[in-house]
């Protein structure tokens, strides 16, 4: 990897989210060196992923170089690659780029989409985790409307027409509302030869609501929102199956769609190496102890989506967001400084700073510890949350323009296909269709 042997305690940070970013800077003059590994040279907002796949926003304005949040940073190096595996006996990571020692090693490699082990929607549905899968589906809508332009037969037309979002959490309700809206003032102007009524959004929950992890009046808002935007909720129903054209459910109920983008679950993105009592099966997520110390290990440390820190409140650990992921990064910083000049540790204690959710213009809930708000003034919470939470002057900059321009003509000028994407598994359709 080519890093410089040093005297000083060598820190390996995987993984440049939320919390491996908000470690790293709390490690910045602290005599350590430090060594940064993502796959990406960029970090990822994630929250907005949903706009970038419906062409509200473009992917570099919320996307930041993580080389230029360390660049003032002294000894630290950051590295792009992929960990493979943790050689804890020996204290070295293994990657793509090589090998490396270290002293301590944090964790922080986040959460991936959690298809339940069904290998065929795996194989055929769309997942929203990654800028390049954000990309992926906005071409792939776009794509859609552009092939039904084309079409004849009805069949085809209304099923490349049709969406379906499995999983009613945040992500699925505001990508709902994001097409919703697109549909009422966009793609009716885009593509006047196509009766835009048949195009259909649908939201499967498995369980009685959506957003589940929030309130019950803001779950009750939310899906009355939706339904005014003219989404159609299906509850208590569970997809078993998709083949990339027809899914199935535990009912009788079907759908014929050409694309099913899956929001239902995530779990951690482990990586091989561990002590097997020290993951929790099913989620793949690393137990750790209220100091955020992996099961069975001093020097290592895991924070974030990936970290399970099961406590009375939260016997599953905490929620799979990022303000638990922020608060762990930033206090695990404080406490390998303590750690190495052997002071006790701080336990860490979540402060829950409330939820929130976008459905659409002027539309959004927000539940706060003692309060619990919903319409225009929720949505102007939720606008000014996330853009003070984006890194860099030039991302919010742009992110507000943005906006604001779309606020104000009703437009989304990211309807771009710049890298086209094409389902294989989806009817190739022949001249005598066309």
């Amino acid at each position: 990897m080519n890093i410089p042997n040093s005297t000083q305690k060598r820190v390996i940070i995987i993984g440049g989210g939320f919390a491996g970013i908000a470690l790293a800077k709390k490690l910045k003059n602290k005599n350590l060196q430090v060594v940064l590994l993502d796959k990406h040279n960029y970090h990822t907002f994630q929250p907005l992923l949903y706009q970038v796949a419906t062409g509200g926003l473009e992917a570099g304005s919320i996307a930041y170089p993580i080389r230029k949040v360390i660049q003032e940073y002294p000894n630290f190096y950051f590295r792009m690659t992929s960990v493979k595996e943790i050689d804890t006996p020996n204290q070295k990571i293994i990657s793509e780029i090589g090998d490396l020692h270290y002293d301590f090693l944090v964790i922080a490699t986040g959460s991936k989409t959690n298809y339940f082990g069904n290998k065929e929607i795996e194989r055929n549905a769309m997942s929203m985790k990654t800028i390049p899968q954000s990309l992926n589906i906005r071409s792939l809508i776009l794509e859609n409307f552009e092939q039904a332009v084309l079409i004849k037969d009805e069949t085809e037309r209304n099923a490349l027409m049709n969406f379906v979002l499995v999983g009613a959490g945040p992500t699925g309700v505001e990508l709902a509302g994001a097409l919703a809206e697109m549909k009422k003032v966009i793609l009716q102007k885009d593509y006047p030869d196509l009766d835009i009524s048949k195009m259909q959004i649908n939201l499967v929950q498995s369980n009685d609501r959506v957003l589940n992890t929030m309130s019950k009046k803001s779950s009750k808002e939310a899906e009355e929102f939706l339904l005014n935007l003219g989404v159609k909720i299906w509850k208590n129903i569970r997809v078993t199956n998709y083949d990339g054209r027809i899914i199935t459910t535990n009912t009788s109920l079907n759908f014929d769609s050409a694309t099913v983008i899956w929001t239902a679950g995530v779990q951690g993105a482990k990586i091989n190496g561990l002590d097997a009592k020290s993951l929790v099966e099913k989620v793949d997520r690393i137990r750790v102890n209220q100091y955020n110390q992996v099961v069975s290990y001093n020097n290592l440390f895991a924070i974030g989506d990936i970290a399970s820190m099961e406590t009375p409140d939260y016997p599953q650990g905490h929620p799979m967001m990022a303000q638990p992921a922020l608060q762990q990064g930033k206090l695990l910083g404080e406490n390998l400084i303590r750690l190495i000049h052997k002071q006790k540790m701080t336990p860490f204690e979540y402060n829950d700073k409330g939820s929130m959710a976008t459905i659409g213009r002027n539309l959004a809930v927000v539940d706060l510890p003692h309060y619990h708000f919903s319409g225009v003034f929720a949505w102007f919470v939720w606008m000014f949350v996330h853009l003070f939470s984006l890194i860099g002057f030039k991302n919010k900059a742009v992110v507000f323009l943005n906006w604001v321009y779309n606020y104000i003509w009703f437009d989304r000028e990211g309807r771009l296909i710049i890298r086209p994407y094409k389902k294989k598994s989806f009817t190739t359709f022949t001249s005598d269709e066309i």
